[in-house]
C-alpha cells in the first residue's frame, strides 16, 4: 500500500507539473501575441504614412490595417501584404515610366536646339555628346535634373549669342511689371535656407534699374531653384517608398514564417498533450485494475517513464519555439527600427511642410489657405451661437510708391512690420492673415456693433504711428480698412465682398480711414 500511495503522490506531482507547464505555455503565447500585436499596430500606423501616393494603394492599406487589428486575422492579411507589395512595386515602375517619358521629352528639346543653325561649333559638339549620353536610361530623379540644367545652359548660351549680336533691348514698362511680379512671387515662396542668400540677391536686382538680360537670368535662376526643390521632394518620396517596400516584404516573410511555425508547434504540442493525458489516464486505470503490487509498480514505472519522455520532448519543443521566436522578433525589430527612423524623418518633413503651407513666408502671418479654413470655422461658430462676427479688409495706402521709390526690399520690410503691428493689435480670439500683395483680412468674433469702429480705428492708428525711416527720410505709412458684419443667413464670402466694397470706398474717398458697411 505504501508503494501505491507513493505512486499516487508521484502521479499528482506530475499532474501539477503538467498544469504548471500549461500555464507557462499560456504566458509564452500571451507574451508572443502581445509583441506581435504591437508589431501589427506599428505596421498599421506605418501604412498611414504612405497615404496619397495612389488611390488603389490607399484602399489596400486601409484594408490591411483593418485585417491587422488582431493576431488571429494575420492569415487574412497575408494576401493583402502581397497586394501592397505589388502596388509598391507598381508605384516604382510608374516613377520609372515617368523618368523615361521625361528622357524622351529632353530628346525632343535637344532636337530643337540642333535646328539652331547660328549656334557655334563648340556648342553643337556639346549638344551631340549630350544627345549620345541621353540615349542611356535614367534610374533616379538625380540623373534627370542635371540634364535639365544642361539644356537650360544650352538655351542660355544661344540666347546670349543672339542678344550680343543684336542691339541692346530697351527696357519697357512690361519688363518692369514682370520684374515686380517675379519679386512678388518670390516673396510668397518658401525656399531652403541654403538658397535664401541667392534669392535675396535676385530680389535686390529686381528692385533696382532692371535690364532685360538680368530679368531673363533672374527667371532662369528661380526656375532652376524650384526644379531642384521639386527633385529633392520627389527623390525623398521615392526613397521612402523603397524602404517601406523592403521592410514590408521582410516583415511579411517573418510573420508568415512565424505563423507557419506556430501552427506546426501547436499541432505537435496538441499531440504531446494527448499522449500525456492518455498516459495519465492509463496510470489511473492501472491503479484500479492491477492487484499485484509488483506488476502495478512495473506498469506505473513504464507509464511514468513515457510521461517524462513526452514532457521532455514538449520542453525541448517549447525552448526551440522560444529561440525561433526571439530570433524572428530580433529580425523584425531591426528592420522596423530602420524603417521607423526613415518614417519619422519623412513625417517630420511633411509636418514642417504642412505648417509652411499655411504660413505666408514673408510676413509669417497665416496665408490665404489658412484664412479659408479659419473663415469656415468662425462661420460655423456664428451659425451655432449667433454671436456677432465681423470681416475686415485692410490695405496699405500708396504701397506701390514705397516699392518704386525705395525698392522691393524696403517694401518687404514694410509689410513685415505692419503685419506684426496688426497681429499685436488683436486679441487671441481674433485672427489676421495676409490675403495677397499689401492686403490683409481680419476676422473679429464677439465684437458688438457699437465697438467695431473704435477697435478698427485703434488698429489703423497703431499702424500710422509706426516710425518708418527710409534712406534717412521719415515716412508715415497708413492703411485703409473696410468692414462688414455677417448678417442672417448670409454666407461669409458674401460678407467679405461687402467688406471689400467698403475698403474700396475708403480708398476712393481719402484713404487712412475706416468704412463700415451697414
Amino acid at each position: 500500500m505504501k508503494d501505491s500511495s507513493a505512486t499516487v503522490s508521484q502521479l499528482a506531482l506530475l499532474q501539477q507539473k503538467l498544469h504548471s507547464a500549461k500555464l507557462a505555455l499560456d504566458e509564452v503565447n500571451e507574451d508572443r501575441n502581445a509583441k506581435l500585436q504591437t508589431l501589427l499596430q506599428f505596421i498599421g500606423h506605418l501604412s498611414l504614412a504612405c497615404k496619397g501616393q495612389n488611390l488603389e494603394l490607399d484602399n489596400k492599406l486601409a484594408k490591411l490595417r483593418h485585417n491587422l487589428n488582431t493576431f488571429e486575422r494575420v492569415d487574412e492579411a497575408l494576401p493583402e501584404l502581397v497586394d501592397v507589395e505589388r502596388l509598391l512595386k507598381g508605384q516604382y515602375h510608374h516613377v520609372m515610366v515617368q523618368l523615361e517619358e521625361s528622357r524622351a521629352g529632353l530628346s525632343q528639346v535637344i532636337r530643337q536646339i540642333q535646328r539652331v543653325n547660328s549656334a557655334p561649333e563648340k556648342l553643337k559638339k556639346e549638344v551631340n555628346y549630350f544627345k549620345q549620353d541621353l540615349a542611356k536610361p535614367f534610374h533616379t530623379v538625380w540623373e534627370y535634373i542635371p540634364k535639365v540644367k544642361q539644356i537650360i545652359g544650352f538655351y542660355e548660351t544661344i540666347l546670349q549669342l543672339q542678344f550680343n549680336e543684336s542691339e541692346k533691348l530697351d527696357v519697357l514698362p512690361k519688363h518692369r511689371q514682370l520684374a515686380h511680379e517675379l519679386a512678388q512671387m518670390i516673396s510668397e515662396i518658401e525656399f531652403r535656407k541654403d538658397q535664401r542668400d541667392q534669392v535675396l540677391v535676385i530680389k535686390e536686382v529686381l528692385s533696382s534699374e532692371i535690364e532685360v538680360d538680368s530679368l531673363l537670368e533672374a527667371y532662369q535662376t528661380i526656375l532652376a531653384l524650384l526644379l531642384d526643390n521639386i527633385a529633392r521632394e520627389k527623390s525623398a518620396s521615392q526613397e521612402f517608398l523603397f524602404a517601406l517596400n523592403d521592410a514590408l516584404a521582410a516583415v511579411r516573410e517573418v510573420v508568415s514564417e512565424s505563423y507557419n511555425h506556430n501552427q506546426r508547434s501547436f499541432q505537435l504540442k496538441t499531440q504531446l498533450n494527448r499522449e500525456i493525458n492518455t498516459r495519465v489516464d492509463n496510470a489511473g486505470e492501472i491503479i484500479i485494475d492491477v492487484e499485484d503490487i509488483v506488476d502495478l509498480k512495473a506498469q506505473l514505472t513504464e507509464q511514468l517513464n513515457s510521461i517524462r519522455s513526452a514532457l521532455a520532448r514538449k520542453e525541448a519543443l517549447e525552448q526551440r519555439e522560444q529561440a525561433l521566436l526571439r530570433k524572428s522578433m530580433e529580425t523584425m525589430r531591426k528592420e522596423l527600427n530602420e524603417l521607423s527612423n526613415e518614417a519619422n524623418t519623412y513625417k517630420e518633413r511633411l509636418f514642417e511642410q504642412q505648417k509652411l503651407n499655411l504660413l505666408d513666408s514673408l510676413t509669417q502671418l497665416p496665408n490665404r489657405a489658412a484664412l479659408e479654413e479659419r473663415m469656415d470655422l468662425e462661420y460655423r461658430n456664428y451659425q451655432r451661437h449667433k454671436s456677432p462676427l465681423w470681416v475686415a479688409v485692410a490695405d496699405i495706402d500708396h504701397f506701390k510708391t514705397i516699392n518704386d521709390s525705395f525698392g522691393h526690399s524696403t517694401g518687404d520690410k514694410t509689410l513685415q512690420v505692419i503685419a506684426m503691428a496688426l497681429k499685436n493689435s488683436l486679441r487671441d480670439t481674433e485672427f489676421v492673415a495676409r490675403y495677397g500683395g499689401e492686403e490683409f483680412v481680419l476676422l473679429l468674433p464677439d465684437v458688438a456693433p457699437a465697438d467695431i469702429a473704435q477697435l478698427l480705428n485703434r488698429v489703423r492708428e497703431k499702424v500710422k504711428n509706426i516710425p518708418f525711416k527710409f534712406k534717412n527720410q521719415r515716412i508715415t505709412v497708413t492703411v485703409s480698412i473696410g468692414a462688414a458684419q455677417v448678417m442672417g443667413s448670409e454666407l461669409i464670402h458674401e460678407t467679405f465682398e461687402r467688406a471689400d466694397a467698403a475698403l474700396y470706398k475708403a480708398k476712393h474717398e481719402s484713404r487712412d480711414r475706416v468704412v463700415i458697411d451697414v
